[in-house]
């Protein structure tokens, strides 16, 4: 089972943070996709962070995130139980479940230690 790493619990847990008090939703969906990022080897954060990612779908009214959110919140406990997860997908509706994604430069030194 793939285990998450105490760099990126501090990591995903900042991001989590961030992404509450931040003004803007532009900015709040980067910093949940960052800490989708830095939890997807975790089950419980992993799913935590789409739940995040729903509550903010559901208060901007955006049915196809929300959706989206929806089943990623059934798949993504399993994905990363089982290390089948899309490593530096952000997570998000508009990018497929199972792309992975090129990991921001300064996510990969964290997470990489």
């Amino acid at each position: 089972m793939p285990r998450i790493t105490a760099a990126a619990r501090a990591l995903y847990h900042q991001e989590m943070v961030a992404a509450k008090v931040a003004v803007a939703p532009d900015a709040r969906w980067a910093h949940l996709e960052r800490a989708h990022i830095a939890s997807q080897p975790d089950p419980w954060l992993h799913t935590c962070n789409h739940v995040a990612m729903l509550a903010l779908a559901l208060r901007q009214r955006d049915r196809r995130e929300a959706l989206g959110q929806v089943l990623r919140i059934i798949v993504a406990a399993p994905g990363s139980l089982t290390g089948r997860y899309p490593e530096g997908n952000t997570g998000r509706a508009t990018v497929g479940l199972t792309t992975p994604m090129p990991i921001p430069p300064d996510l990969a030194a964290i997470l990489a230690r």
